[in-house]
């Protein structure tokens, strides 16, 4: 496979010229077919075609998720890596991308929109006045590469907080956070996490299955192909606003452990 053909790939699914677009991805396989073709290719050469395909108008943003902060370890804006794979240190690490200020949602984001996303400063890591209100507000799109909704669309949370589901709740976080002028204090943010004492287990694969069902994820399944979709936010927002307004958010987005026992 050549990259050149990957591009192509993308502009038929639907990714234009001037995108919002915030990519989850795993890179292991393409890459290695990349390098079938030609072996000098780097992660720096995808980086590339990513903000090649979007363009000066476009926009693009890669998750930085880190979770040493929940342990109570220090935070630190500049040097904090990635936990979410090799192409989201390699945008980490790029002078052309900014980094959200949330120490365990933050995002590298490049673009025209930079700035909007940059100077967010959320005290929850999935509210609506946080990256991925501001996403679906701009009308954003989700591409993931080789990944099941399971390990990729956190955006799932994002609805479940701004519908006020009651099988998660807010929990707060405090350790010392490193800002980028180099200042230490100690700060406080939050996350709405699954209610671990009524077993509840994320699960959402059903729900990604209704999407395709529904037409709304264009292009190719993890590991076949191309192995790349892309959704629009705002109709994925609205299909899973619907099965929670529903009742079916059991078995459509979380499952209960049964081996918890409930007191």
């Amino acid at each position: 496979m050549r990259i050149s053909e990957y591009r192509d790939s993308l502009r038929e699914i639907g990714v234009a010229e001037g995108d919002l677009l915030l990519i989850h991805s795993s890179v292991k396989r393409v890459m290695r077919a990349f390098c079938a073709t030609n072996p000098l290719i780097e992660l720096g050469d995808l980086l590339n075609m990513f903000l090649d395909l979007v363009g000066d108008l476009g926009t693009l943003l890669f998750p930085l998720f880190s979770f040493g902060f929940c342990r109570g370890e220090e935070f630190s804006y500049l040097s904090t890596p990635s936990e979410m794979g090799a192409l989201t240190e390699a945008a980490r690490n790029d002078s052309r991308f900014l980094r959200t200020q949330h120490p365990i949602y933050s995002f590298a984001v490049s673009g025209l929109h930079s700035a909007d996303f940059a100077r967010l400063n959320n005290v929850s890591a999935l509210a609506d006045d946080g990256p991925f209100g501001l996403l679906r507000r701009l009308n954003g799109k989700v591409l993931i590469l080789d990944l099941e909704d399971q390990n990729s669309m956190t955006m799932y949370h994002h609805v479940e907080e701004v519908v006020g589901v009651d099988y998660r709740y807010l929990k707060s976080f405090a350790a010392p956070y490193r800002d980028a002028s180099d200042k230490v204090e100690q700060r406080t943010y939050e996350l709405f996490v699954r209610n671990e004492q009524k077993g509840v287990q994320t699960d959402v694969n059903r729900a990604g299955e209704l999407l395709w069902q529904r037409g709304l994820y264009r292009g190719h399944r993890p590991l076949n192909s191309f192995g790349t979709r892309v959704i629009a936010c705002r109709d994925f927002f609205s299909v899973v606003k619907e099965i929670i307004e529903q009742g079916l958010a059991k078995n459509y987005l979380y499952s209960i452990d049964g081996s918890v026992t409930i007191e």
